[in-house]
């Protein structure tokens, strides 16, 4: 067998012996939900209402519960880090004491969504935010009532930012984006002069 990869603490002990005593009827479609919205960082699986249902369901305490939910994204987290095969996710599963029929339910929904979730997994952004679009305007202010002679250019430069949740866009004006890029050859300037390059 393959390196351990769920190691056995505690609290894994707990979640095991609870997840043994979930109706084995029900814990499909609870791990097929848990893993449709595992890749979505900061969006529980469950909202309070249907925790309050599970509770229900599974007969279990809202301290329990959250043990269970959290042990199962942990192990199904494991198997994408390290894209466990789903026999070989059983198997790990087993020698933590998981019932077979569980560790079996654990294997089928791997081997249905495990490539998937990998996927979602690849494709999920690290960095808080990522540039989407880039898009300028040039306006030119002809006059004004106190100066009728006056020719001002006016540049905006809109930038579209995304992060999983949501898009934004920024709107920067030209005198500030011109401080900034002046700015910044100053410093690649001194830079370069401090290495020597220049």
């Amino acid at each position: 067998m393959a390196a351990p990869v769920i190691p056995e603490s505690d609290s894994i002990r707990r979640a095991v012996s609870l997840l043994n005593a979930v109706d084995a009827g029900r814990f499909p479609r609870l791990l097929s939900r848990i893993l449709q919205k595992l890749h979505l960082k900061a969006e529980s699986s469950f909202s309070e209402e249907e925790e309050e249902k599970l509770q229900i369901a599974f007969s279990l305490e809202k301290q329990d519960l959250h043990l269970v939910l959290e042990t199962i994204s942990f192990i199904l987290e494991q198997a994408v880090y390290h894209n466990l095969k789903p026999a070989s996710l059983q198997q790990q599963l087993e020698s933590i004491h998981l019932d077979q029929e569980k560790a079996e339910a654990f294997a089928t929904a791997w081997a249905a969504a495990g490539q998937d979730t990998i996927e979602k997994f690849r494709q999920r952004v690290l960095t808080p935010q990522k540039l989407e679009t880039i898009g300028w305007q040039l306006n030119l202010q002809m006059a004004e009532s106190m100066q009728a002679k006056l020719k001002s250019p006016r540049a905006v430069l809109e930038l579209g930012v995304s992060n999983e949740d949501s898009k934004i866009q920024v709107q920067v004006a030209a005198s500030i984006l011109g401080a900034m890029c002046t700015g910044l050859a100053r410093s690649a300037a001194k830079t370069l002069q401090a290495l020597g390059w220049v």
